[in-house]
């Protein structure tokens, strides 16, 4: 097997252990909708949807290491049709041609700007002031995101997408200073560059958290489109990259942007489906999804306390 071929199987899998992370992180809020942060950290099953996470993202690096960038990023986009179908089978209802639509115009415009916006790899990295800039306004940009106010899931949405991408951005310093053998291994850039890339990394999983509380499809959308964007600004404005194709590259990247914006709103207006009573480990209900399940009909039952609505409840 080429070693194109092994990043792609990489990146397959750990598109859908993104997924079923996103899937878990969206059942959890959906089950304990007012539950702050400390009380999601006690619950086991909100850690093994980091653990799920973790792994994914391990898998990504270990495919970046066979792969091109080119090939292996525009493959995380998948975590969004992994999960939309997924988040619906669980919920006992289809996929409607409403989050289809937006599932694939959102894939088509995220396309369009990784094209434009990713190249070969650069060949600088982040200098320690870089970094602390870099890390202080998109602590302020997150700061103003995730304010409270209306659409706190999209906010939410697009602060952890921010984050996580700023966080991609500053694991590749590391990575580089760390391997290039040019310094010691635990410098200050290496020590500090990595205590950003974690604090990065945390908040973008936390943010993500709250963003699912108002539904999987658009904000998983909004994270699935911020988190290119940002690492590509770094990259453009500190990294050296350039946009490919001059004038009609960025009339493609412009392009790209209006489709998946077009893409989140349609997913945006998808409601977000109650979690059952009786689902105590959503992780556990994701990994247990059987290939035949997607085809049980929804059976119409009626609510205990108001017999004359009727909701859905899987066979």
């Amino acid at each position: 097997m080429s070693a194109v071929l092994v990043a792609v199987a990489l990146s397959l899998v750990s598109a859908v252990a993104y997924a079923a992370a996103a899937v878990a992180q969206e059942r959890l809020a959906a089950r304990s909708p007012g539950s702050g942060t400390l009380r999601l950290l006690a619950r086991g099953a909100w850690w093994w949807s980091v653990g799920l996470n973790a792994a994914a993202a391990l898998l990504h690096v270990v495919a970046l290491k066979y792969g091109p960038l080119t090939v292996v990023q525009p493959l995380g986009a998948l975590t969004l049709v992994a999960a939309v179908p997924m988040g619906a089978r669980l919920a006992g209802r289809r996929v409607s041609a409403v989050e289809w639509r937006g599932t694939a115009l959102t894939l088509l415009g995220l396309a369009a700007i990784l094209v434009t916006a990713s190249g070969p790899a650069p060949d600088d990295v982040l200098s320690v002031p870089e970094a602390l800039t870099v890390a202080g306004a998109t602590a302020a940009l997150i700061g103003v995101l995730s304010r409270p106010g209306a659409r706190p899931g999209l906010r939410h949405a697009s602060a952890s997408g921010v984050a996580s991408g700023v966080a991609s951005a500053l694991t590749q310093t590391v990575t580089v200073a760390a391997t290039d053998r040019s310094g010691p291994l635990l410098s200050v850039q290496v020590v500090g560059v990595a205590l950003l890339v974690a604090a990065f990394a945390a908040g973008g999983l936390l943010l993500s958290q709250t963003a699912y509380r108002g539904g999987l499809g658009g904000p998983l959308a909004v994270v699935t489109l911020a988190n290119p964007l940002a690492a590509a600004v770094i990259g453009l404005a500190l990294l050296g990259e350039r946009l490919q194709g001059g004038p009609a590259g960025v009339l493609l990247a412009l392009a790209g942007a209006g489709l998946a914006a077009w893409g989140v709103v349609l997913l945006s207006r998808t409601a977000p489906a109650a979690a059952p009573a009786g689902d105590d480990h959503p992780v556990a209900a994701v990994l247990a999804l059987a290939p035949g399940s997607a085809t049980a009909e929804p059976a119409l039952v009626p609510r205990p306390h108001d017999p004359g609505h009727l909701t859905t409840a899987t066979r």
